[in-house]
């Protein structure tokens, strides 16, 4: 069960990928940076998943929350500003300025993965509940 629990972990992940990247395509402003920045955890959320795939979705959703997080807060340091200006992948994983609007965005984020997982994890307990 652990690998189907990882395979569609993984598969949330590429949706969760492809959703952002259509996002930044189709809209700007605050729909896109805001979007992203609740996208941005619920990839992280997913790769929670992907590599525990027993975790409860409260720890999973605190974990994505936690590493968004730390992610915004060291953009009050220089490094990924500087790493940003280096690497198109930094720039996209670390970001460059701190927003403290993105906080709540990630909060938004790590409950909108808790809220699938549950509820994912509870549509499979009532079929494996039904077929005993």
């Amino acid at each position: 069960m652990m690998w189907r629990t990882r395979l569609v972990a993984a598969g949330a992940a590429v949706v969760t990928i492809g959703a952002g990247l259509g996002l930044r395509a189709v809209a700007a402003g605050d729909v896109a940076k805001y979007g992203g920045d609740m996208l941005y955890t619920v990839l992280l959320y997913a790769l929670v998943v992907l590599t525990a795939p027993r975790v409860t979705p409260l720890t999973a959703a605190g974990s994505a929350l936690a590493v968004s997080w730390v992610v915004e807060f060291s953009q009050l340091t220089e490094v990924p500003a500087e790493l940003s200006r280096r690497s198109a992948v930094a720039r996209l994983v670390l970001g460059s300025t701190f927003n403290p609007p993105d906080l709540f965005w990630y909060v938004v984020g790590a409950a909108a993965g808790w809220l699938v997982h549950t509820a994912v994890g509870s549509s499979s307990s009532g079929k494996a509940k039904s077929a005993r």
